[in-house]
């Protein structure tokens, strides 16, 4: 099916380094030869797509319209786990049917759902994101629309999720913590519990003393943990999945 044609091309997956997001990359040069490509990150956290799915939303907000999101953290990969591809207003997403996509696409309005149907004539039991995830984003960038059934929001594995998680969905290299809690659903000065600790808010990491545990509104609009100059991990002993409160 003809589709409007779009501008780039964003890979998110949770690769981390190695070989497989180059491959990925390389594939897409020839197979859609002069759109950009930009590899947004690789480190989503693996093989949790309930999750990462909560970081999708944040990472969007604010960026180019057009733009064809290929989104990877799929542990039943090479299994008959559904892929499926929305677009979201402008935008085109696409992911394994695992609910990555579900907290990005709940509530929407402007929306179209699809179920693929499509497969290459070769495809790998283990490297989907380049056999499959790749050729169909190169599709849609250049605007064709492989074979699809059109579902349903309520279809989507992981329908019923929460809006938003009270946990840790993601550590950075600083050791901050990023969680599921959207930070306009707290009041400016709501305490956080975590790890035993009660935690206050603050704009930014230079207004609490160094060494000091605190949370914030992150760049992304989410509830974060931190430390100035520190590491919130090591600090709170927390990781990924564990949970947040309001004190």
């Amino acid at each position: 099916m003809i589709v409007q044609r779009c501008a780039r091309i964003v890979l998110l997956s949770d690769f981390g380094d190695g070989p497989y997001v180059g491959q990925m990359q390389l594939r897409l040069t020839e197979l859609a030869p002069n759109v950009p490509v930009v590899t947004l990150t690789s480190d989503l956290p693996p093989f949790r797509p309930d999750l990462a799915a909560y970081l999708l939303p944040g990472l969007q907000s604010g960026m180019p319209l057009e733009t064809v999101y290929c989104c990877v953290v799929d542990p039943g990969v090479g299994t008959s786990r559904e892929v499926i591809i929305a677009r979201r207003g402008a935008d085109w997403w696409l992911g394994p049917d695992n609910g990555l996509l579900v907290p990005l696409l709940q509530g929407q309005t402007d929306l179209d759902i699809y179920r693929l149907k499509w497969r290459p004539a070769q495809l790998s039991a283990s490297f989907h994101g380049r056999d499959l995830f790749v050729p169909v984003a190169a599709r849609l960038v250049l605007g064709d629309l492989p074979a699809a059934e059109r579902i349903i929001f309520a279809q989507l594995v992981g329908a019923d999720w929460p809006a938003e998680r009270a946990c840790i969905c993601y550590v950075d290299a600083f050791g901050n913590l990023m969680t599921g809690l959207q930070a306009d659903g707290l009041a400016a000065d709501a305490d956080l519990l975590a790890a035993g600790q009660r935690l206050k808010a603050a704009r930014t990491f230079a207004d609490v003393a160094v060494g000091e545990a605190f949370w914030y509104r992150n760049a992304f609009g989410l509830v974060e943990l931190a430390v100035n100059q520190g590491r919130a991990d090591a600090h709170l002993g927390l990781g990924l999945g564990d949970s947040v409160e309001l004190g």
